[in-house]
């Protein structure tokens, strides 16, 4: 990046703590490239520390979400010439980790990495004529950052082999259909309705409960009914020791919008440890 170009992930708070990150380089319809993963990954671990951040949007400028890797990139990993520095990278899953909700607001193109990146966010708004592709067949890769376990259960088995084996295109009106995205809005909407939801949860939920909820959701995707079950107790347990609880009863006797704390305010250290053991 040069001196005085423009970031190539824009980011803006608002002031209900609502984190927009912005994939910007519409030129090349915002294909990933080196720098943009290592900031990408930076930004997220920023917004994780900073407790005005209560929720986070993805989405792309111009016209595209992410179309996947840049060409010139690809070309340079495949000849060997510029090769992919695989092993010196944090993992490419960072939505999933983060404890706070992400919601992406997919705009256009989402390919490849772009896919990736859309189906780790944990809700997916889309424009009808957004174009998906898992890609990695039509390039002599398999499905990459997890992606084989994650599709199957946004849509099921079938469909999930029907993508991930043909890389073909699916509208954002196909991917409602099949559950691959949640919601679907006009283009001159689709940001402001993501924002509007994150806002929302931003403003009315817990952060503490919605990050317990995130783990609740990855965690029981290897458990039984009946582990789950158990886990969910032991967390509910600790969940009512911390001021959330409080408040959101509170608040829904006294009429009023919750105020609830910061993640990492609404639990003392000791419900820290008592957590990391409920959720092991």
């Amino acid at each position: 990046m040069t001196e005085n170009a423009a970031p190539v992930i824009l980011t803006e708070l608002t002031d209900d703590g609502v984190m927009l990150l912005t994939l910007n380089r519409p030129e090349r319809h915002n294909a990933w490239t080196l720098e943009m993963e290592l900031l990408y990954n930076e930004l997220f671990d920023r917004a994780e520390a900073d407790p005005r951040v209560r929720a986070v949007v993805l989405t792309g400028a111009g016209r595209s979400f992410c179309p996947g890797m840049d060409m010139s990139v690809l070309d340079g990993a495949s000849s060997g010439a510029r090769p992919w520095p695989t092993g010196q990278l944090p993992p490419r899953t960072r939505p999933m980790s983060f404890p706070k909700p992400v919601i992406a607001a997919v705009n256009g193109a989402c390919a490849g990495i772009g896919f990736n990146q859309a189906l780790m966010c944990d809700v997916r708004f889309a424009v009808p004529h957004a174009k998906f592709a898992a890609a990695f067949s039509a390039r002599g890769l398999v499905a990459e950052d997890g992606v084989s376990w994650i599709l199957p259960r946004l849509v099921g088995y079938g469909n999930a082999a029907d993508l991930l084996l043909s890389s073909r295109r699916v509208t954002g009106t196909e991917a409602l259909s099949m559950g691959l995205v949640n919601r679907l809005a006009e283009p001159d909407d689709l940001l402001p309705q993501a924002l509007a939801y994150a806002t929302e949860l931003a403003r009315s939920a817990s952060p503490y409960a919605m990050s317990l909820i995130k783990r609740q959701l990855a965690d029981d995707q290897a458990r039984t009914f009946t582990e789950s079950s158990e886990s969910a107790a032991a967390l509910l347990a600790t969940a009512k020791r911390a001021p959330d609880y409080r408040e959101g009863v509170l608040s829904f006797i006294e009429r009023r919008p919750p105020a609830f704390p910061a993640l990492g305010e609404g639990a003392s250290a000791v419900e820290k440890n008592e957590l990391k053991e409920a959720s092991s």
